[in-house]
């Protein structure tokens, strides 16, 4: 078994790296990144290697002038919740992500509901933004199709109940962008669209005042493969799924991660083989061996190629778990501290909040709404 300190030292040298090709340049000196993350349920195993090793890596990146991450609390509206849950829920993201290593010395990080400018600035920007650029977004009709239990897009009828907020949501996601003039924005394959969006909608607002206001953001692409569900590995992990085992939660026990872990679907041929069209189930395993240890794919296949699915399952669950336990003990002590997290949330909201207002009243002079 690997200690924990030696599967840190693999995973920061091997695994997460950052695509930064797209840079700062002569005439973008500033660099300002931004990222979000709505407050619906506990992040899972596809969340943490996808998303948040990368904002840990962002924000000891010294290049950066400014690193903003938002609890997208207006965002998570779109699914309508229980007011106190959602509250519940805001400060439980907080303490995971600090958990993982979010250092609120070294980034900002708010509620996006405690920054006004973010819906202000969000209807500035929906009176210039086509409806068909939005209806040719993909991901609202997939939350769509899901809420609706509707078998294919193509049989989407936004007549039967789209409301508007999730129709309009990618706006708003801009909005959360070029608010604070952001130049880099971390995202998975899945947002690239959405980053297009919001680099359209500001090429659009500069054009038309003739004003340089926003800067068109550069993607960061997120260099972890996409970890998929344990009940059916033809989807991406996911909070929203109804079945509890396809996912591995931060916060899961080592019991319960060494049941969905068994239960998860794999096939029965013999030996490990990494091949995701015919046996996605144990390349899914693979991928997350992988990207626990540093080992390449192909290390790790030729590690286990004699071995059965149980015995590779049992190496898989002593690895998250491992892996897993630091976090979930700083995640037991932050939940002792929660006036100190609620401070962090605030002090974070407050700082945002002069960025947001300063880059508010130009677009206010630029459109006419001020003098």
């Amino acid at each position: 078994m690997l200690k924990n300190k030696s599967l840190l030292l693999l995973m920061n040298k091997n695994k997460f790296v950052l695509n930064l090709r797209n840079y700062v340049t002569k005439d973008n000196p500033k660099r300002i990144t931004f990222s979000g993350i709505q407050p619906t349920g506990v992040p899972h195993l596809g969340n943490y290697l996808g998303a948040i090793t990368n904002w840990v890596s962002l924000q000891n990146n010294k290049s950066s002038e400014l690193v903003l991450y938002s609890i997208v609390d207006l965002h998570a509206l779109t699914i309508q919740k229980d007011a106190k849950m959602l509250q519940k829920s805001k400060i439980e993201m907080t303490i995971i992500l600090m958990a993982c290593g979010i250092d609120p010395k070294k980034c900002l990080i708010f509620e996006q509901s405690k920054v006004s400018a973010h819906s202000e600035l969000s209807w500035i920007l929906n009176c210039i933004t086509p409806i068909g650029w939005l209806s040719r977004m993909t991901q609202w009709k997939t939350k769509f199709q899901e809420q609706k239990n509707i078998r294919s897009i193509e049989d989407i009828d936004i007549s039967i109940g789209l409301d508007l907020g999730l129709f309009a949501y990618p706006v708003l996601q801009a909005a959360d962008i070029l608010l604070y003039k952001s130049t880099h924005v971390p995202v998975g394959d899945d947002q690239v669209q959405h980053l297009e969006l919001t680099r359209d909608i500001a090429e659009k607002f500069n054009k038309f005042y003739k004003k340089n206001v926003f800067p068109l953001p550069q993607t960061i692409l997120v260099p972890a493969k996409r970890i998929l569900s344990l009940k059916d590995p033809s989807k991406k992990m996911s909070k929203s799924s109804p079945f509890e085992y396809s996912r591995i939660n931060l916060t899961d026990s080592p019991e319960e991660i060494s049941q969905k872990i068994k239960r998860a679907t794999t096939d029965s041929q013999k030996g490990i083989l990494y091949s995701p069209d015919t046996r996605p189930g144990i390349s899914n395993l693979i991928t997350i061996y992988s990207s626990f240890t540093g080992l390449t794919i192909e290390q790790v296949v030729n590690k286990y190629k004699n071995s059965d699915s149980k015995t590779f399952k049992d190496s898989v669950t002593e690895i998250v778990v491992q892996y897993l336990q630091p976090i979930q003990k700083e995640i037991e002590r932050l939940k002792k501290e929660e006036g100190y997290v609620k401070s962090v949330l605030e002090d974070g909201a407050n700082k945002a909040n002069e960025i947001a207002k300063r880059n508010l009243e130009e677009v206010y002079k630029v459109i006419g709404l001020r003098n």
